[in-house]
This record gives C-alpha cells, structure tokens and sequence, in this order.
C-alpha cells in the first residue's frame, strides 16, 4: 500500500456534495469534534482519531448516502466508515491496492462487512478520499458514518474510554436531518442518563466508563419486540403500590448478576473477560423486558420482576398531561395527554412515574422510537424524553 500523504483538500479538488444534507450539516459535525478534542486532551492521555474537516464529512456522507440506495443481490448495503489512517487502527486489515471511495466500491464491499462492529476505514491519498482496509478497533473520537437503512445514516464516534455505546452526533433521513443537543443534559431535572446516551457533558462523565442503563436500553430496542424496564430505589417498596399482584415472575432474592460486575470493575479482573460477562448480562436482562409486562430492577442493578403489570397506585390520581421532550437541536417541550405520546406501554409508563416520583422508566417500541420517563419536580409533571436518536 502506499506510504500516507495527507493533504488537506482544497476547492477545486474536492466535488461538490450531491445529498444537501450532506453539506448542510458538515461544518456543525467539525465543530462537534473540534470541541470534543479540545475537551478530551484536557482529561485523557490517549492518543484519538484525527479530527475530521468539513469538507471529508461532506464528501463521507454525501457517498455512503447515495451507495445506501443501491442494492446488491436484492440486499441494501449497511457499512459503516471510520475516518483514520491505518497505523491510527488496531491491527487493521490493509489491502494490497487501496480502493476508490465511491458509492459503487461501497455497494461491492457491503457484503464482507456487513455485520456489527466491522468498519471500512478511509483515509486521504493525494487529495482524495480511498478505502485503504478494514478494522474493528478504532480510537477515541474516530468519526464514524453508518447506514441504519436505505437513505438513513448516522454520524458518530467511539467514546474515548472505549466502553459502551457510540455517541451519536446526527441522525440524517432524506431530507431530515437531527442533531443531537449537548445542553439536552443540562435542562431541569434532565435524567442522568440522557447525559449518558449524549456521550459528554461534565468531568464526572468523562470519567465514567460503566453505564449499565444505557447498554440496557440499547439492547431492549434491538431485541423489536418492545417493554418496559422499571427503575425504582434501592431500600423501599413503595413500587408495589403501582403494581398489580400477585407479579407473574417475582425474582426472589433479587438476581444480582449485574450488581456483582460492576463491583469486580477493576484492575483485578481483565477488561476483556469483565465487558463480554457484562454484555451477556445485559442481553439476557433486556431479554427479558420481550415478555408482556415490565421488568423492574432497583438502581443497584437487582432484577427484581418481570412480566409485572403496573396499575394505578391506591393513593394517586391519573395521569392527566406529561412534557414530552427529544434532545434535538430546534426541538421544544410540549404538553400533551399521555393517550398522545403512544399505546398502552407509554401510558402505563408514564402512570407508574406519575405514582412514584423516585422511579425511572424506560419504554422501548417495537417500531424503534424509545422513552425515558421520569418525574420533573421543577414541572411538576412527567417527563417523556424521546431518544431514538440516541441509540441507532
């Protein structure tokens, strides 16, 4: 392969975006990481991606774009690219003959990397943009691009400890394009976990590499079958008073899989060998929010039940409106009846945190759309938090 020789693009080299999201959003998602560099050498030693200029994003996203729409075989591709130069990857696979960046390359390649965490990665040759190989393990910050589905990318990046979902930076669809608001964490009585699932806010998020709820809701929305995950204080059971007994499938003691790993999060145990035990206690736990009902676990990380069906608590009132929000750069809060905002697992949903004000729930939809609920004591209300674009 030939030796890299980057070269910032100029103008008349590089063509102009087709897909006008594409250049709408380039220079806000440079920004994203301009800022997130800056941010990251302020708390980490580790080397990160290389930051991407506006005009890479533009072009990475106006091609995967259009090879999105093509089919091969009767299949939509789905690929994923990372913007890196090969010795910035971790063992990569390199190919003999580095390969034109195209949507047509991208259409023949789809098949081989298909699956989940493999990406192409693309780098700079002489002012243009080719796919020198392929590699699972990518730095912190490295820009990723990946198709969901025909016409349907998202941008977004490894976290810098490595651990956990990407944080996604923008969601594009056709025409629509959203983009993810940092400051969404900021609001009043904003759960801690949208800071999670927005990947930066605080010192104390850097520094926090395990997240349980968020890997949880990431697997509830992948299992498609839709459920409920209650989250309730540890030392109190007032949440049986919101639930409709006797519960189907009660968990006694308390199963504490998920409690235990995260204690053995230390250097005592190998970081390998401790994630793929936490993933495997994760997915069976999410599996479990697929039987009709919600599973409850305590903020420990206790199963507790599943399959319960939550009712209306002897001492409380029904839930007559919530604040639905979506951290969106451009979107509002609105006022709404619950019967507004989805079936029967979001009303119930929101009943149930309507009821016990400490609680948290999340609520997963087989169509993908994804809730969190919890209680705004500055609202005085329920808060519906829409988060799909979070956890594509």
């Amino acid at each position: 392969m030939n030796t890299l020789d980057y070269n910032t693009p100029t103008s008349d080299t590089f063509p102009v975006a087709t897909y006008k999201a594409a250049r709408a959003v380039a220079h806000v998602v440079e920004k994203h990481f301009n800022n997130h560099h800056q941010s990251a050498i302020k708390h980490y030693e580790q080397e990160l991606a290389p930051k991407p200029d506006a005009r890479a994003i533009e072009a990475i996203i106006d091609t995967v774009f259009w090879a999105s729409l093509r089919r091969e075989e009767g299949r939509s591709p789905k690929i994923s690219i990372a913007y890196l130069d090969p010795a910035s990857a971790e063992n990569p696979l390199v190919f003999g003959e580095k390969l034109k960046f195209s949507a047509n390359t991208l259409t023949k390649l789809a098949p081989a990397v298909e699956r989940s965490g493999i990406h192409l990665g693309v780098w700079y040759y002489d002012n243009e943009l080719y796919i020198w190989g392929t590699t699972r393990y990518i730095p912190g910050l490295c820009f990723v691009a990946e198709v969901i589905e025909p016409g349907m990318l998202v941008i977004k990046h490894r976290r810098v400890d490595g651990f956990g979902k990407f944080v996604n930076v923008a969601v594009l669809k056709g025409d629509q394009i959203k983009v993810i608001n940092e400051e969404s964490g900021k609001v009043r009585d904003c759960p801690s976990l949208i800071n999670s699932m927005i990947g930066f806010t605080s010192s104390s998020i850097w520094n926090d590499s395990l997240n349980v709820l968020v890997q949880l809701s990431v697997s509830m929305r992948e299992h498609g079958r839709g459920g409920i995950l209650l989250v309730v204080p540890s030392g109190s059971d007032n949440w049986r008073d919101s639930i409709i007994h006797p519960i189907s499938y009660a968990v006694a003691p308390a199963f504490s899989e998920l409690a235990q790993l995260q204690q053995q999060h230390s250097d005592s145990i190998s970081k390998v060998i401790w994630q793929s035990q936490l993933t495997s206690a994760i997915h069976n736990l999410a599996g479990l929010t697929a039987v009709d009902g919600a599973t409850i676990i305590n903020d420990r990380y206790e199963l507790l039940a599943f399959g319960a069906k939550i009712g209306r608590s002897p001492h409380g009132k029904p839930v007559e409106e919530m604040l639905v929000t979506e951290p969106i750069i451009g979107n509002e809060g609105m006022v709404v009846h619950p019967v507004q905002n989805g079936g029967t697992r979001h009303l119930s949903a929101a009943q149930f945190i309507h009821d016990q004000h400490d609680a948290i729930a999340l609520v997963a939809s087989q169509d993908g759309r994804f809730t969190i609920f919890s209680w705004s004591g500055c609202e005085e209300k329920v808060q519906a938090h829409r988060v799909d674009a979070l956890l594509l």
